[in-house]
């Protein structure tokens, strides 16, 4: 048995597991952000619940751990953020612990039940309020000791100029402080700020790609441009590692026309056009990030 946790900014996710396709969830818990002695209770408090011997705790969570330092970049857990969270949790409740971003335990999760299942090289993409990433060759996460391989929603890449025909696109400020990133351009906060700059109009993303759907022609316009900007880069990274499948989770992957036009666009622009979709709709559509962490938890236990 081990316990595994999808920890965000608002809430904990908890499971006790002892076969990742079998996690048995428990309630969620609100993340205490500020204060780490009440998140290691929140922690404590479903080890707690299980019937059996614990011996491990594997997470999933919004953040990077440098490989070096072993502190953890978390921007969204204040508690969090600049320490060695493996290490002091450790000690704080008594058990081995397993990090990993959430991205890659998506990608986790879909290499090994999802729709990356018996391929070599499994992109993992998320297309969500940003954009993340995971990388998984031969069914071993590239990330196992933390880091950021990954991670190509960050990076000032961009294009400045995009659509046909071509229209000027600014540079958005990103969270990470760079300028023009793909996470702060091509998730769903992007979107919204493209249909602005193009057409000086609010719009939520949902209601932008239902205007899409709808051949409505300002909708049609921006993702003209949002595709134009999104699938380049894409490609680039898809011909660089040779990945043979790109599952797409996050709030964006939930409009399957997009997924499809995501895959005809990046096809266009790689060196061999595999033919067959290659970017695709994730199969673990609930809690990936939990079947992720279980997956390297019990790998790491095993």
């Amino acid at each position: 048995m081990i316990v595994c946790f999808d920890i965000g900014g608002s809430s904990i996710k908890g499971a006790l597991v002892e076969d990742p396709q079998q996690i048995n969830t428990v309630p969620r818990l609100p993340t205490p952000g500020n204060d780490f002695e009440a998140f290691v209770t929140a922690l404590k408090s479903v080890i707690n619940r299980s019937p059996k011997q614990v011996r491990a705790v594997s997470i999933s969570i919004a953040g990077l751990q440098d490989p070096k330092t072993g502190k953890a970049i978390v921007a969204n857990i204040p508690c969090l953020h600049g320490r060695p969270m493996q290490k002091d949790l450790e000690q704080a409740l008594g058990l081995p612990v397993t990090i990993a971003n959430d991205a890659d335990c998506f990608a986790m999760a879909e290499a090994e039940y999802g729709a990356g299942a018996g391929h070599h090289v499994v992109f993992g993409v998320i297309l969500g309020t940003g954009i993340g990433g995971g990388l998984v060759i031969n069914g071993q996460l590239i990330n196992a000791r933390g880091g950021y391989a990954g991670e190509w929603g960050h990076g000032p890449v961009a294009a400045t100029k995009a659509g046909s025909p071509p229209l000027a696109i600014p540079r958005f400020t990103c969270g990470c402080g760079l300028e023009g990133c793909l996470d702060a351009t091509c998730g769903a906060r992007g979107l919204e700020k493209l249909h602005h700059h193009l057409h000086q109009r609010e719009a939520s993303s949902q209601d932008i790609l239902a205007q899409w759907l709808n051949k409505d022609i300002s909708a049609s316009r921006t993702l003209d441009v949002y595709l134009d900007i999104l699938s380049a880069p894409l490609a680039m990274i898809i011909n660089t590692i040779g990945a043979s499948i790109v599952p797409v989770g996050g709030g964006l992957s939930n409009v399957p026309e997009l997924i499809v036009a995501i895959d005809k666009a990046v096809r266009r622009r790689m060196l061999i056009d595999p033919e067959t979709a290659l970017i695709v709709p994730a199969q673990n559509r609930i809690e990936p990030g939990l079947i992720g962490a279980a997956i390297l938890g019990l790998r790491q236990r095993a």
